[in-house]
């Protein structure tokens, strides 16, 4: 009776919490190059500054008071960077902020005047404490691993391996693979110099002109902390005879490896990092992805299906919030918005939608709230009409990469369907990317952007209601 009645003023106590503001983990997800960093960069930014989110309803309501950082709940995670990524945006020479290397996390304090009648009743001003996530893309990739054995995910590698354009890059790796037999007695050499093959093999897939996501294992491309560790001395093999390898063997070894990672690496990481996150934005780098023609598209399709199917999406219940188990809220975001003209921002969203269009209608039967949009996170253009033989184009102005004065550019209108885009190389589309304007910031109003005040008021706004 005691331990029932201890539950329950638990459990109240909690619902009051949140009804005061309480604390929202909100985990950003995406592939290499999506824009983690300056999104999150970009969204304390404008939230410390509160000038440039018309469309968040705290703010249009006149219910916002301010913002602070403050010191995050877990001291043993390394703080994200907020300081020098915006201080490289906003630099006498600007500059995109280093991708992200390892997993950081930050806090921010929002205080607001709640809106609702209970909570106006519970105090006049509440506070949400807002946890922001940030990780390697790469190791996102790892997740699916944890449902394989080592012979499922060894085949299905080496099958991707020998399919366009994977198979020329892993050639000296697959004709070394066919000079041992993982029978023989296990060799640390051995393991090491297939593994490095490997790695060398992934690191050209990531660094191609089709611009490859699906890689594993993701600490072979970013250890962090792990460089030089035995536990990532491991590849795919052909497989065992009897589907396991003999103890001793060099197959056992990377058998056991593989088994280690998954334990040591990919399941403390989840446990650690993703168990707690209640809100998800899924950044999405469509434009790279077209560029690199249907393969880049396919490829990121099959990297953000198989990486989302590992995460808990959901409801399940009115008081499954109480745990955290479940992500609640799922933003689909399509990045860069700001390298096409306006008029295409519909149909990159479309294609968005279309692409996801299997994992957008689980998550949505699995019970949780589900949206896309197109953005950019720090806007580096304007839009401009110019008139071409005799009709008006819908061009963009902005510094391309690798230049110092703006150009105006037509860049080309979108493809209905992610379906026939052809060969990167025989029918290609080259959407250019842009270098931050000088000047970022100065207003003091917040980092120019486009729809991140949308993508907080679907993340956040019922926190703030």
């Amino acid at each position: 009776m005691e331990e029932g009645s201890a539950r329950v003023v638990d459990g109240a106590a909690q619902v009051a919490a949140r009804l005061a503001g309480g604390t929202l983990r909100l985990g950003v997800t995406g592939l290499r190059r999506a824009g983690k960093t300056v999104f999150i960069t970009s969204t304390l930014n404008n939230l410390l500054l509160a000038g440039r989110l018309p469309f968040l309803d705290v703010l249009a309501q006149g219910r916002y008071i301010g913002a602070q950082l403050r010191p995050q709940p877990d001291g043993a995670i390394p703080r994200f960077d907020y300081e020098n990524h915006l201080a490289a945006l906003t630099g006498p020479a600007p500059a995109w902020p280093q991708a992200t290397r390892a997993v950081s996390e930050i806090r921010i304090a929002l205080r607001y005047r709640p809106g609702g009648l209970v909570r106006r009743r519970l105090g006049g001003v509440a506070t949400l404490n807002l946890d922001i996530i940030d990780y390697p893309g790469e190791w996102l990739l790892d997740l699916p691993m944890l449902r394989q054995e080592f012979g499922d995910w060894s085949a299905q590698t080496l099958e991707l391996a020998s399919t366009r354009p994977r198979h020329d890059l892993a050639r000296p790796w697959l004709e070394a693979l066919d000079t041992i037999d993982p029978a023989m007695a296990a060799d640390e050499a051995t393991a090491r110099r297939l593994a490095s093959l490997y790695t060398q093999f992934l690191r050209q897939c990531r660094a191609s002109r089709v611009g490859l996501s699906l890689l594993q294992p993701g600490r072979f491309l970013e250890p962090g902390e792990m460089e030089g560790a035995p536990i990532l001395t491991f590849c795919p093999l052909p497989p065992a005879p009897d589907g396991r390898w003999r103890s001793g063997s060099l197959g056992a070894l990377m058998q056991d490896r593989f088994e280690g990672y998954k334990d040591k690496v990919i399941r403390r990481f989840f446990r650690d990092h993703f168990a707690r996150i209640d809100r998800q934005i899924v950044l999405v780098d469509l434009l790279s992805a077209i560029n690199a023609g249907e393969p880049g598209m396919e490829d990121l399709r099959r990297s953000l299906s198989a990486t989302l199917e590992s995460f808990r999406h959901g409801t399940g219940g009115w008081l499954d919030w109480l745990g955290g188990a479940r992500v609640d809220r799922v933003l689909f975001a399509a990045t860069k918005a700001d390298h096409v003209a306006a008029p295409q921002h519909a149909t990159l969203t479309g294609l968005l939608e279309t692409l996801m269009a299997d994992r957008l209608r689980h998550i949505r039967f699995e019970g949780a709230a589900v949206k896309s949009l197109s953005l950019a996170a720090v806007k580096c253009t304007d839009n401009v009409l110019t008139e071409h033989e005799g009709r008006q184009l819908a061009c963009i102005q902005g510094i391309p990469l690798g230049r110092t004065e703006p150009l105006v550019l037509f860049p080309g209108e979108l493809p209905d369907s992610h379906l026939g885009l052809g060969d990167a190389v025989a029918d290609p589309f080259r959407f250019t990317d842009f270098q931050p304007p000088p000047g970022l910031g100065r207003d003091g109003r917040g980092l120019p952007n486009i729809r991140l005040d949308q993508a907080l008021e679907f993340l956040i706004g019922d926190r703030l209601a």
